[in-house]
């Protein structure tokens, strides 16, 4: 069974005032990929010039530092994780853990040096990094990627936790897809912030606007949170 890494508190906080500020996190009525209407969203995709970038980078690191884990190499796999694999690899370097970097294609290249791998070769320990996770497809592919490589699929790093059911064949299973890569596939997943987080941070602004959606989102945990 894969290690827990311990997190929330400040930085947790942070990063949600971030992710609002960015346009990133919105509050409304959004359709899942699991068809579920949520009262929340999340779209990393719209950390989208460079200095939000940079600045999420630094949230996965100082996660990662404060974790205490310990990796070889990092993996970013298509298509948001290799944008944010490369940032998070560079701002490591800047405080001096030089680490390499190598990321997946959707379809493998027929010329050049060929293959869907590119990048750094697959070695040791390796710690896939990712926005979220909703049914644990891409962790899964990467795994199996990284495994053929002959590398060790050692921990995923991604920005939240919804911390919300997956669904197994159009159905709700009582597990999230982060339980299942930490708990089924033994691999630790380290979350920049969670659901929980979010609901601390609005239970914080219960007096102004962003206060008044608590309440959805609580009910949403009531109906699809996994244990």
């Amino acid at each position: 069974m894969a290690e827990k890494i311990e997190e929330g508190g400040a930085l947790a906080q942070a990063f949600v005032q971030f992710a609002l500020e960015s346009g990133v996190l919105r509050f409304g009525q959004f359709k899942t990929k699991a068809g579920r209407i949520s009262p929340y969203f999340f779209n990393a995709g719209l950390f989208d010039d460079g200095a939000k970038l940079a600045r999420l980078a630094e949230f996965y690191a100082d996660r990662l530092i404060a974790s205490g884990l310990e990796f070889d190499m990092i993996f970013g796999p298509a298509y948001k994780g290799i944008p944010l694999g490369a940032t998070v690899a560079a701002e490591l370097a800047r405080r001096g853990r030089n680490v390499p970097f190598a990321y997946n294609r959707k379809e493998a290249k027929d010329h050049g040096e060929g293959g869907t791998l590119v990048g750094a070769p697959l070695q040791g320990r390796v710690l896939i990094v990712d926005d979220v996770m909703s049914a644990g497809t891409a962790v899964r592919e990467s795994i199996a990627a990284i495994r053929a490589a002959g590398a060790t699929p050692h921990a995923v790093a991604i920005a939240l936790d919804r911390q919300e059911k997956a669904t197994e064949n159009g159905a709700d299973v009582d597990h999230s897809a982060v339980q299942y890569v930490r708990n089924q596939l033994g691999l630790a997943v380290i979350s920049i912030a969670t659901l929980d987080d979010l609901l601390q941070y609005l239970s914080g602004r219960a007096d102004d606007e962003l206060g008044a959606h608590r309440q959805h989102v609580l009910a949403y945990r009531a109906r699809y949170g996994a244990g």
